[in-house]
């Protein structure tokens, strides 16, 4: 911890909503100005572009980014002069010749990926959430951090009728109160956003009365947030008969949303849940529309599916590794990025999405790379909720593979488990992963990672090609 997460968290509960909201007003300050509203017009026009428009759009801007990159920022330049004096003469406009460039490599130096002639003192520096433990550090130039959030505006809030104008609370993995405390309050008001900030961390079915009673305290109009903390959050909501107040919508991030998920978030804030998908690193991310397709901001970053076992694309509609080169950040740029996610793009030729929106779509977001289950005969297998019925008494399940042919279930029980539900989930597994052995293991509650996030699937194996098996 931090020295000033340390003082921050020791606080009395008035003086951390003093320091939050002057936080949160620094924040509005860097994110919005007075071009905001004109991006997000300009943004919400764009929308209705024919995939040739986009096509053009995308590979003009393409082309002059990578261009500049090869030339402009060190880890590329080296990589490209240690090429040429090997006689390759490829074309650095093209994408296919660029090599797939890993999270570690960003990470170990991330100062090589700036451009030259860039000062990181005049920067926005951010930080990513560091699942692996590691945060990785990128930088911005105020006029991408500004881009950025009015396309926020434009495809995420905007879609679902609200804006940055109206009250909202949010749970996430920050910090807000320090882990240890157990008893409320579990959130903080950062009235420079209009937000009430809930912490992830002390989602327990005693203290859900008390989240519910801060909701309808705040009376936020749109809530967003993790997509299991949500969860969490409207099944105790469900189990105890709380009621929340009106929202105009729901919205996730950090996470894949699950239809488990969405059924029971939807039945206890009674209004829509709109999954999106995104990254600190600005390369690339989706939202969600009213017919439930996930569309692509070409505007953000160019996405590739590519093989899990060699860096070649999969056809549209396969599932494999998502690799993005950002558009927006020219001072350090990001190409070919492994973003360590798995998904598919929509197949060419699908019908046209009947929101009327001509962005394209992304299929399906499976969640992390190393979240599969492999099987004895080579198979990954990904998006395992179906296994967990919305109508299951559980609050909320992980399965960690510890072996090729073992396979163990956390799950917290709700009311009315049994042991026959246990084995409902047994043979609901086996239906899609083979003859593993399951074991059930019932638990008070799942640890979330140091950032708070929840991950469904825990592989205990290595990966091919992985010199050390992933962690929690």
């Amino acid at each position: 911890m931090t020295a000033g997460l340390a003082i921050y968290q020791a606080l009395p509960y008035p003086l951390r909503v003093l320091v939050a909201s002057a936080r949160g007003l620094q924040l509005a300050r860097s994110r919005y100005g007075p071009e905001t509203d004109r991006l997000a017009a300009e943004a919400v026009e764009r929308e209705t572009w024919t995939s040739d428009r986009w096509r053009a759009w995308q590979e003009e801007r393409l082309a002059r980014f990578l261009t500049r990159a090869a030339r402009s920022v060190p880890y590329y330049r080296a990589a490209w002069e240690e090429r040429r004096r090997h006689g390759d003469r490829t074309s650095v406009e093209c994408l296919e010749h660029w090599p797939v460039l890993a999270k570690e490599t960003v990470r170990i130096d991330p100062r090589a990926f700036l451009a030259d002639g860039v000062d990181p003192r005049r920067l926005v520096r951010d930080n990513t959430s560091g699942t692996s433990g590691t945060p990785l550090i990128v930088w911005f130039t105020p006029e991408v951090v500004r881009a950025w959030y009015a396309l926020n505006e434009a495809r995420w809030r905007g879609w679902y009728g609200v804006s940055r104008r109206d009250r909202s609370a949010m749970i996430g993995g920050q910090l807000v109160t320090p882990i240890a405390r157990t008893r409320p309050p579990f959130w903080v008001r950062n009235l420079g956003l209009r937000q009430l900030y809930l912490s992830a961390y002390h989602l327990s079915p005693a203290w859900i009365p008390r989240y519910v009673d801060a909701l309808n305290a705040f009376r936020p109009r749109f809530v967003w947030g993790y997509a299991s903390a949500l969860h969490a959050l409207a099944c105790g909501a469900l189990d105890q008969g709380l009621v929340m107040p009106p929202i105009a919508a729901v919205m996730t991030n950090a996470e894949p949303l699950y239809d488990h998920q969405r059924e029971a978030i939807e039945r206890a804030f009674d209004c829509r849940v709109r999954a999106t998908y995104g990254m600190t690193e600005i390369a690339c991310a989706a939202s969600e529309c009213d017919a439930r397709r996930m569309h692509l901001w070409p505007e953000a970053g160019a996405l590739e599916v590519l093989a899990d076992d060699a860096d070649v694309a999969v056809p549209d509609g396969r599932i494999g590794r998502l690799v993005v080169t950002g558009l927006l950040n020219e001072a350090q740029p990001l190409i070919r990025y492994a973003v360590g996610d798995r998904g598919a793009l929509s197949p060419a030729g699908a019908a046209a999405c009947a929101c009327g929106r001509t962005l394209p779509v992304l299929a399906s977001v499976e969640g992390r790379v190393d979240d599969v289950v492999l099987t004895a005969d080579g198979r990954r297998i990904g998006r395992l909720d179906p296994v967990f019925k919305g109508t299951m008494p559980i609050r909320e399940a992980q399965i960690v593979q510890e072996a090729l042919d073992r396979l163990v279930v956390r799950l917290v029980p709700g009311t009315g488990y049994t042991a026959a539900t246990g084995e409902e989930i047994r043979a609901r597994l086996r239906d899609r992963v083979g003859a593993l052995h399951v074991e059930i293991e019932t638990v008070d509650s799942i640890p979330r990672s140091a950032n708070g996030k929840f991950r469904s699937v825990i592989s205990r194996l290595a990966p091919p090609g992985a010199a050390t098996p992933p962690g929690d």
